[in-house]
């Protein structure tokens, strides 16, 4: 008989060999099972010890010798009715780990625009969100001359959204048309505009809003590398306020 499902509650195929030999056998000595089984003496006994503190066999003694012999088939469905049990519990769990294991997973995504049309489109897709954070503007004046028409109509659609802008600029530098002592123009246009310190710059703009940040880095091909994720838009944040100081 091939018992070999038995593997499913646990037992190993030395177990299963000798479980069988007793199926077939009926009440036997040592020697016996391992006629029945090839296996090797020391080994049985290793098997036999471990099917007894299963309850899978008892014995007993005859003339001071050993004779083994099977527990009550009814054994094998006490064994199943356990296993089903236990896959229940572990079952009505399953959400809970889904939860655990979707909360614990880090959720980021990747993207890279390269070129004056990729940076647009990035652009353009802000206008989708409610407030954008904006950090350094090292190399906007050089290399975004050709796209003044460009940003002036996106500035004028943020308005005409009423998105607000934060932006953190260099010390010393001013986006064209927004005169840091006009402030009640800022207010209009829903600018808000704080300096870094005279000692910090950096050679590229960071730029946020969602759950993005934007690496940008304004060339004669601009390059932006986007990160997607809710912790490292919280650490970024963190530094964005740390400098920031409210204008009005």
């Amino acid at each position: 008989m091939d018992l070999k499902l038995l593997t499913h509650l646990g037992l190993s195929d030395g177990q299963i060999s000798v479980y069988t030999a007793l199926l077939e056998i009926g009440e036997t000595s040592i020697g016996k099972i391992q006629e029945k089984t090839g296996i090797e003496r020391r080994n049985i006994y290793d098997i036999l010890n471990k099917l007894i503190e299963r309850g899978f066999v008892t014995y007993m003694l005859e003339k001071k010798v050993k004779v083994f012999k099977l527990a009550p088939p009814q054994k094998i469905q006490l064994e199943i009715n356990q296993k089903m049990k236990e896959l229940e519990t572990l079952t009505s769990k399953i959400p809970e780990i889904e939860d655990l294991f979707n909360s614990s997973k880090s959720k980021i995504t990747a993207e890279v625009f390269r070129g004056d049309n990729a940076i647009k489109s990035l652009f353009t897709e802000m206008l989708d969100y409610d407030t954008y954070w904006i950090g350094g503007n090292s190399g906007v004046e050089k290399y975004t001359k050709h796209l003044n028409l460009f940003f002036k109509q996106w500035m004028n659609k943020r308005v005409e959204n009423k998105k607000i802008m934060y932006d953190l600029v260099d010390y010393g530098i001013q986006l064209e048309g927004l005169d840091p002592k006009h402030k009640s123009k800022h207010k209009k246009q829903l600018y808000k505009y704080c300096e870094l310190p005279k000692d910090l710059s950096s050679p590229m703009v960071i730029v946020m809003y969602g759950n993005k940040v934007v690496q940008l880095i304004w060339s004669e091909q601009p390059f932006a590398f986007v990160l997607d994720s809710k912790e490292i838009h919280e650490s970024y944040m963190k530094y964005f306020n740390y400098f920031w100081k409210e204008p009005w």
